[in-house]
């Protein structure tokens, strides 16, 4: 008889810690769902997570829970590709009122993408000269090129430019460089990429109100000074490159919240496929 009661008791006591965890657990569900209406979605799946981790034996509560995480994950994505549509709309307005400002090139026989450069720096205005060119593509990814033309080669591959104050930035040497030569003059022209251009196009356009001194490097020695117009180039397009660059960011976010969406979607479809064929 003593054995059957402290059975009893054991009995009554685990009964009444699992309708504790239970009532608990379902307190951390309600606090759940009601962050969900809210709109606080990071809230509401720490609530859930919660319940895992105190609560691990609360199967229910747990089931629940993994419905109000799908939910909240597809709100989450809802909310966030409304944002990011606004955000586009915002960009492109702003780049259709740019986009004039440049001149746009694209040869559709071998270019998937086009570049645009500004007005004062296309080729055929800039031959025979030694300057930094600048263009952007379609998708933000800007290119700065140092040309060279005179009567002998220098071989350069870098370029030092230098404020007045005697600040610089210098480029590493360029992976994509080339010679030539056009009736005698020879023609040289390295391609820097912004974000591997050691700083120079972004220290330029600091000191864009600035005479800027450019050196060639090379094995023989080359200085110029950049003019108005093609400082005025590199403020142009560094700032197109800027407002591409956010678009295209933007345009991944989208694709990647519209994949989230299916995920999770298909996610909750299969659950409740699922919990059907159980009834």
């Amino acid at each position: 008889m003593k054995k059957i009661a402290i059975w009893i008791c054991a009995t009554a006591l685990l009964a009444s810690c699992s309708n504790e965890m239970e009532k608990k657990a379902n307190e951390k569900l309600q606090a759940a769902r009601e962050a969900l209406q809210q709109g606080k979605y990071s809230e509401a799946k720490l609530q859930i997570d919660s319940i895992k981790i105190l609560y691990p034996k609360a199967f229910d509560a747990r089931r629940e829970g993994l419905k109000i995480i799908q939910e909240a994950e597809l709100k989450e994505q809802q909310h966030s590709l409304v944002y990011l549509d606004s955000m586009w709309q915002v960009k492109q307005k702003e780049f259709e009122n740019i986009k004039k400002q440049f001149v746009f090139e694209k040869n559709a026989e071998y270019q998937n993408i086009g570049n645009y450069f500004w007005p004062t720096q296309t080729v055929e205005k800039n031959l025979h000269r030694s300057f930094l060119r600048f263009q952007v593509n379609e998708q933000g990814v800007m290119t700065m090129t140092s040309i060279y033309c005179g009567g002998s080669n220098i071989h350069h591959i870098a370029v030092k430019v230098t404020a007045p104050d005697g600040s610089f930035a210098e480029t590493p040497a360029s992976k994509d460089s080339y010679e030539t030569t056009d009736l005698g003059e020879k023609i040289e022209k390295a391609d820097y990429k912004l974000g591997a251009d050691g700083n120079v196009m972004g220290f330029i356009y600091l000191n864009k109100d600035k005479n800027i001194r450019v050196e060639y490097k090379g094995e023989r020695k080359f200085v110029t000074t950049m003019s108005v117009t093609d400082r005025q180039a590199l403020a142009g397009i560094y700032e197109l490159s800027q407002l591409l660059s956010s678009m295209e960011e933007i345009k991944k976010e989208k694709k990647e919240a519209n994949l989230k969406i299916e995920f999770v979607t298909r996610k909750m479809k299969d659950s409740a496929a699922k919990e059907k064929e159980k009834e």
